[in-house]
């Protein structure tokens, strides 16, 4: 049997249909925003050393710091949004997005720019909070799409940007960016403001400070090691440190958080099986999706000299990549529809089905723009159902005041999924340079072991989808209750 997720009362009660599209618009748009913050240094990324007057090494950290805050808060905003509302809890990311984009905008240093890059990173905690504000406002028959499109925006936001930062980056000064990024911000703090009610107030409960700061260094460690691994060397003591540190750390925290009364993350729960195998889905989701960001733009941009470059401008290659974050926002109503009458998990089957047969044909198509161009769309459509997918999944199998926390670590394991692909496909692009023509760069076997991984782990997620268990009458009637 279906599980059933109803909506708590809510001083929405009264709200007509018209304001429920009003909430999905600005949750959605404080989430494009947000994701938008993760492509915004690409188009420049090449120049960050002579704009910051720092070596290369250094300026990785202006990525990587991003990369990591969006991991390490999105749990912890997603646990605060329970207890103190999400709402409130989203704002207050939203400024912090502000304040960064403004920092980042006044900021020809690498020290501000890093911190500017880590109050950003920590708005990513905005979309698994809006997912949750949906289960508190929305009424039944338009969870779904609503959860579908807002979900989308992890990619869509990303997708979308990069056109627009290439364009603003080649026309103007770069700190131009990030006057846009912080108009975006302020704009949907005050839409949140205007349009989004306070919902249900949160659960009454201690903050777990020890668990916020395990789980923060824990993470911190293995990131860092896994982000930065392909410059410094997988044996170099550094990776070696970070990596066995910050597994040691997430070991000593999770024995902790299952001890504690008011942990930061209910273990428990996330070890039942359909809370389980839908987080690993999303790691093996989160490296398709990002296999094909570190692929795609290069097999696009390197030149034609190397023999499996297209040749193309950024610009260019970012107008061939930007539909696929299209066909996520409007593979959103068709995922509702099919979520309403299925269930999630066979939509997360047919998205993790679909991202295979988009790496599946790249594999044998890739030597002309319009081909990349029609299997980014297929990739879209995928990601779009299944991004729709997991969070439905999640809400199915947890209390709907633990919906935040749940969801801020579903949104982790996708971080997860993209950060090692980001390592693992980096490398394997790196070791296979040769010059062809006077040019180098990554190899044609090197594509294809990077294209062949993404295959593999879109497989791999459609088995766990497969995997994951039906819910059950007892439950349907335990978390309707609790959502009561």
């Amino acid at each position: 049997m279906r599980l059933r997720i109803t909506r708590p009362s809510s001083s929405l009660d009264p709200a007509t249909p018209r304001s429920f599209g009003a909430i999905l618009a600005v949750l959605a748009y404080a989430g494009l925003g947000a994701s938008f913050m993760q492509t915004i240094l690409i188009p420049i990324q090449s120049r960050l050393p002579a704009l910051l007057h720092a070596s290369s090494d250094d300026t990785a950290w202006v990525i990587t710091a991003t990369l990591i805050a969006a991991a390490v808060c999105t749990p912890v905003a997603g646990r605060l949004g329970d207890m103190y509302g999400k709402r409130r809890v989203a704002m207050a990311l939203l400024l912090l997005q502000a304040v960064g984009a403004v920092l980042a905008a006044l900021s020809n240093a690498l020290i501000p720019m890093i911190i500017a890059r880590v109050l950003q990173g920590m708005a990513a905690g905005v979309i698994p909070l809006g997912i949750s504000i949906l289960r508190d406002v929305l009424p039944r028959h338009r969870l779904g799409s609503g959860i579908a499109l807002v979900s989308a925006t992890l990619g869509v936001g990303g997708a979308l940007g990069l056109p627009v930062s290439a364009l603003v980056a080649e026309n103007y000064d770069w700190h131009v960016l990030f006057w846009v990024a912080a108009g975006i911000a302020v704009s949907a703090f005050v839409l949140y403001a205007l349009v989004v009610p306070a919902g249900p107030a949160g659960t009454p409960g201690k903050v777990d400070y020890l668990g916020i700061l395990g789980l923060a260094l824990g993470l911190v460690g293995v990131l860092v090691a896994v982000s930065r691994g392909g410059e410094w060397g997988w044996g170099d003591a550094r990776t070696l440190s970070l990596l066995i540190g910050g597994i040691v750390i997430l070991l000593v925290w999770g024995a902790y958080e299952l001890r504690v009364k008011e942990p930061l993350v209910d273990l428990r729960v996330s070890a039942r099986a359909p809370v389980l195998l839908t987080n690993l889905a999303s790691v093996a989701m989160g490296f398709a999706l990002f296999a094909s960001n570190v692929v795609m733009p290069q097999l696009l941009v390197l030149p034609v000299e190397t023999g499996i470059g297209l040749g193309l401008t950024l610009l260019g290659a970012s107008l061939v990549l930007a539909p696929s974050g299209l066909a996520m926002l409007v593979m959103s109503p068709v995922a509702g529809g099919v979520e309403r009458k299925h269930g999630p998990k066979p939509l997360l089957l047919f998205g993790a089905l679909i991202i295979a047969a988009s790496y599946g044909g790249a594999l044998l198509f890739h030597a002309a723009a319009w081909q990349l161009l029609v299997l980014n769309i297929l990739l879209g459509v995928g990601i779009g159902l299944g991004y729709a997918a997991m969070p439905a999944l999640i809400m199915q199998a947890v209390p709907a005041n633990e919906t935040g926390a749940a969801n801020g670590l579903n949104a982790l394991m996708r971080s997860l999924g993209t950060s090692v692909a980001a390592a693992v496909i980096g490398a394997i692009l790196a070791q296979s340079m040769s010059t062809v023509g006077g040019v180098t760069g990554p190899s044609e076997g090197g594509f294809m072991l990077a294209l062949g991984l993404g295959l593999g782990a879109s497989l791999l997620c459609a088995l766990l989808a497969v995997l994951i268990p039906g819910s059950r009458p007892e439950a349907d009637t335990a978390i309707t209750r609790s959502s009561l």
